[in-house]
């Protein structure tokens, strides 16, 4: 386990800044007390922990702006966080900063039939969005596998996906405006909400920035029609390669589904011992297919998917006959990363994404990998678009077992960059993966990408220490360091 600061910095409270910050919030929205504060010293990620100097709710877009200002006003630098879900430290609080909890702003301000459009607060819950729209016949399209817990903030945030981002997209394509309070603490808006705006996409640039470029306080999301018809497949092989083939025969024959996803036998073995999920037994992969759209579509692809899947290996092809059913199919899918806790002590959640076309050679290499370091590896994932979530077992009592179980992870994700693929889909980089990030773009890119948080971000105090293995400090030239930058000295900035 990294901790990266395991002593509560108690400054910010002599320094009178809880005092500050309980003026805007009320005595009741900020926490200083240690053990209250250790609730908040991870997300999702638990390997990375910190515990923050202060924790603020606030109730308004209004009081977030006030607290950021006031944070940098001082130099603070300050971190925001949603329902905590994300799995890669993107919200790791910093023990000298402040943590912005935007859990309590969680009204739907408005829905729009006619234009199919919503207006959310960041806290909203993922699944709260299709809830409130369903009256209506509309829902919210992107679906990570939390999405019961996961806010849509954090969504925005870390561009998430989900199983159904195959044929609907990740979040950004369901995002047509933010009202965001910016690292100066001003109170703006990127886009109009139409999605057509002139100029440079800023709602596209902020959208998957983890947090670096300000904080999001109103999201207008697209709402999609609830289809006609849903058919969902399940579908047992004997082997992953005979349900990589199978992937691949689907898309191939020009069949688009909302979703295919893959699990292979360890995978499987988890979510029965959690769930009791009932998969066909003996299988050593399970695809899970699920078609939407116009009825007479509908009937047409899934006949044309069980034929394939037949052709490809399949030993046994269920089709949920109602939405019990169907939910019944999805739950071994969407506990699978809980559930590997059942059959492991530890574990560390991947997120690599290769070509399609190179799935079958990759997780034969992730299967060797795993037998050479003595590493059992549960395979999860988006087969349709290659994302892969591989789960790295290990025993965290046992000694050098953690640090195998991390190089391990580490060689994935190279042997992801290898095929022409990325060290993430929709975990984003955060703290876990920052290391990465050089094996995947060369300098000028990462400088590129630093100038963009530089312009919204010039003192560096939004979500400092993210993303980016060796941040530049905004000011600098590219490449040409002279001497400590102040907020070096000053260790507000981390400089590797």
């Amino acid at each position: 386990m990294r901790v990266e600061s395991g002593a509560i910095d108690t400054g910010l409270v002599a320094a009178g800044l809880a005092a500050e910050l309980t003026g805007i919030c009320g005595v009741a929205n900020v926490i200083t007390d240690p053990q209250q504060l250790r609730t908040y010293e991870c997300d999702g990620l638990t390997a990375h922990r910190s515990t923050p100097g202060l924790v603020v709710l606030p109730r308004s877009a209004d009081e977030v702006a006030a607290i950021v200002r006031t944070c940098a006003a001082r130099g603070v630098p300050f971190v925001a966080r949603g329902s905590g879900t994300g799995l890669s430290g993107g919200a790791l609080p910093r023990a000298d900063g402040v943590l912005v909890v935007t859990s309590k702003m969680r009204d739907v301000i408005a829905i729009d039939p006619v234009s199919r459009r919503a207006i959310v607060e960041p806290g909203v819950t993922n699944l709260a969005v299709s809830k409130a729209a369903e009256p209506y016949g509309l829902f919210y399209a992107p679906d990570p596998s939390s999405q019961v817990v996961c806010s849509v903030g954090g969504n925005v945030a870390e561009n998430s996906g989900g199983a159904h981002c195959l044929k609907h997209g990740f979040t950004v394509h369901h995002v047509t405006g933010l009202e965001i309070v910016t690292p100066q603490g001003e109170l703006t808006w990127l886009g109009d909400g139409t999605g057509a705006s002139p100029g440079y996409d800023l709602v596209g640039a902020f959208t998957g920035s983890e947090g670096t470029l300000g904080i999001v306080t109103k999201v207008v999301v697209k709402l999609t029609p609830i289809p006609e018809a849903v058919t969902t497949l399940l579908a047992a092989f004997t082997t992953m390669g005979a349900g990589g083939a199978a992937v691949s025969a689907i898309i191939g024959s020009g069949i688009l589904p909302g979703a295919i996803e893959m699990m292979d036998a360890l995978a499987i073995e988890a979510a029965e011992a959690a769930v009791n999920c009932r998969y066909p037994e003996g299988a050593g992969a399970v695809l899970i297919v699920e078609l939407d759209g116009p009825a007479g579509d509908v009937q047409a692809q899934t006949e044309a998917v069980r034929a394939i899947c037949t052709a490809q290996g399949a030993y046994e092809i269920r089709a949920a006959q109602d939405a019990a059913e169907r939910a019944a199919i999805w739950t071994g899918r969407r506990s699978a990363f809980a559930a590997v806790g059942r059959i492991s002590p530890a574990y560390i959640v991947q997120d690599g994404v290769v070509p399609r076309t190179a799935l079958p050679e990759v997780l034969d290499r992730i299967g060797e990998l795993s037998a050479e370091h003595g590493i059992r590896v549960a395979n999860v994932f988006h087969a349709g678009d290659g994302n892969l979530h591989p789960l790295v077992l290990f025993d965290d009592t046992a000694p050098g077992e953690q640090e195998r179980a991390e190089k391990l992870s580490g060689l994935i994700l190279d042997l992801c960059i290898e095929h022409g693929g990325s060290i993430t889909g929709e975990h984003g980089v955060g703290v876990d993966k920052s290391r990465y990030m050089p094996r995947m773009f060369g300098a000028d890119d990462l400088d590129t990408m630093q100038l963009l948080r530089c312009a919204f971000d010039p003192a560096g105090l939004c979500n400092p220490g993210k993303v980016f293995p060796t941040p530049r400090l905004c000011g600098e030239v590219p490449g040409v360091r002279h001497g400590p930058h102040p907020l070096v000295a000053s260790g507000l900035i981390d400089q590797f």
